[in-house]
C-alpha cells in the first residue's frame, strides 16, 4: 500500500520526540517552520558502487515522501572509518545507519555469517530464496538482540573471487603458503587455514596498499569491489572460485530506530528495502560485463572446478567444526536451503 504522509500527520508525530543522531528534541512548532531530521548513513564503498547509487535514490525517495522533513545523509569511501570503527559508532548512537558485511558483524553477531560458509550457495536462486526466507530471519533475530534493527532486505556484496599477484587458483593446493588477505572474521580465517593457505585479516581500506607492498600476495572480493578499488593494478590473475557469497545488511541503532516515529520507519524502511531490491539487480548486471573490462586491463582470469573445493572442506572437518559453533539449529537452517553439508 502506498503511504502519503501529510504535514499535519508529520507535526503530531514529532511532537516532542528525541531524534536519533541530531540531539535534538523538536516540537511541533519547530517543525512546522521547517525543521528537518538529519540522519547519518556510512559505509565503506565509492560513491560509483551500486550500494550508494540506489541509496541516494532512497535518500532522495524519502526525502520527497516525507515533504523534506527527513535528509539521510551518505558518507562513503569509508569517511567515518574503517567497518569495525562504524559498527562501535552505530552502537554507541553517533552514526545512524551504516552497511555492513555479515563477516564484520559476526564479530559482534556469531551466526551473521553462516550465509557466508564457504562453498555453499551455488547461484543466486538460492541465495535469495535463503536470505529473504528463513535464514535471513534467523539472523536479523539475532541482530536484534545485539542492539541493532535490521532492514528485512539484504543487499548484495556478491560472490567473491580469489585475486593473486604470483599465481592463478586452480585447484585447493594452489592455496597451500599462499599469503591472502582476509576480512576481520574468524570464518574466512578458518576457510583458508582449511586449504593451508595464510590468511591476514586487513581492514578494507588498507587492502589496496597491503598488495602494493606485498605484505600479501592475493586477496579475495567480488568483481565490483575489484574493479571500484583498482586492484588490477597491483594484482596479476583472477581465479573464478565463487567461494563466498558475501552480503550487506542495512543497519540501524534499535534505540535510535524506535525513538523514530512509526510512520517515518514505515517509509525509510520501504525505500530502503526497495533500494537493496535493485542494488542486487544491479550487482548482477555490472558482474556480467566486469569479466571483459577487467581483463582488457590486464587482469588474466580462469575457472576452477568448485566441487573439489567444497570436497577438500569436508575433508578437513571445516563444515563439521562450524555446524558446531553456529549451533543445530541455525546450521538446520542454512543446509534447508543449501543441502547437506558436513
Amino acid at each position: 500500500m502506498k503511504h502519503t504522509l501529510r504535514r499535519r500527520s508529520f507535526i503530531h508525530a514529532f511532537g516532542a520526540v528525541p531524534l536519533i543522531g541530531s540531539g535534538l528534541t523538536l516540537a511541533a512548532p519547530a517543525f512546522a517552520q521547517g525543521a528537518k531530521v538529519t540522519l547519518k548513513y556510512a559505509n565503506n564503498l565509492p560513491l560509483s558502487h551500486p550500494m550508494n547509487i540506489r541509496a541516494k535514490e532512497a535518500s532522495y525517495a524519502i526525502k520527497q515522501e516525507t515533504q523534506g522533513a527527513v535528509d539521510l545523509q551518505i558518507f562513503p569511501s569509508g569517511q567515518m572509518g574503517s567497518d569495525t570503527d562504524m559498527l562501535s559508532q552505530v552502537r554507541a548512537g553517533a552514526i545512524d545507519f551504516m552497511t555492513l558485511g555479515g563477516d564484520v558483524l559476526s564479530t559482534l553477531v556469531p551466526v551473521a555469517s553462516i550465509c557466508s560458509v564457504g562453498f555453499v550457495f551455488k547461484n543466486y536462486d538460492e541465495v535469495w530464496a535463503a536470505m529473504d526466507g528463513d535464514l535471513g530471519a534467523h539472523i536479523r533475530e539475532a541482530i536484534g538482540k545485539a542492539g541493532l534493527f535490521a532492514m528485512e532486505k539484504s543487499w548484495d556484496n556478491g560472490f567473491r573471487q580469489i585475486t593473486t599477484s604470483g599465481k592463478p587458483v586452480n585447484t585447493p593446493a594452489d592455496l597451500k603458503g599462499m599469503k591472502i588477505r582476509v576480512p576481520v572474521s574468524p570464518l574466512w580465517t578458518s576457510l583458508f587455514k582449511a586449504f593451508d593457505a595464510s590468511p591476514t585479516s586487513i581492514n578494507f581500506s588498507e587492502v589496496y596498499s597491503a598488495l602494493q607492498t606485498k605484505v600479501v600476495e592475493g586477496q579475495e572480493n567480488p568483481l565490483a569491489l575489484i574493479d571500484a578499488i583498482r586492484l588490477y593494478e597491483v594484482q596479476k590473475f583472477c581465479s573464478l572460485t565463487g567461494h563466498i557469497w558475501s552480503n550487506y545488511w542495512f543497519l540501524a541503532n534499535a534505540r535510535g530506530w524506535n525513538k523514530l516515529p512509526k510512520d517515518i520507519q514505515t517509509v525509510m524502511a520501504k525505500h530502503l528495502n526497495a533500494a537493496g531490491v535493485n542494488e542486487r539487480a544491479d550487482l548482477v548486471a555490472l558482474n556480467t560485463k566486469l569479466e571483459g573490462q577487467l581483463a582488457a586491463k590486464g587482469l588474466v582470469f580462469n575457472k576452477v572446478d568448485t566441487a573439489a573445493f567444497r570436497t577438500a572442506l569436508q575433508k578437513s572437518g571445516f563444515y563439521a567444526d562450524w555446524s558446531k559453533k553456529y549451533g543445530k539449529d541455525a546450521w538446520a537452517v542454512l543446509e534447508k536451503y543449501a543441502g547437506a553439508l558436513a
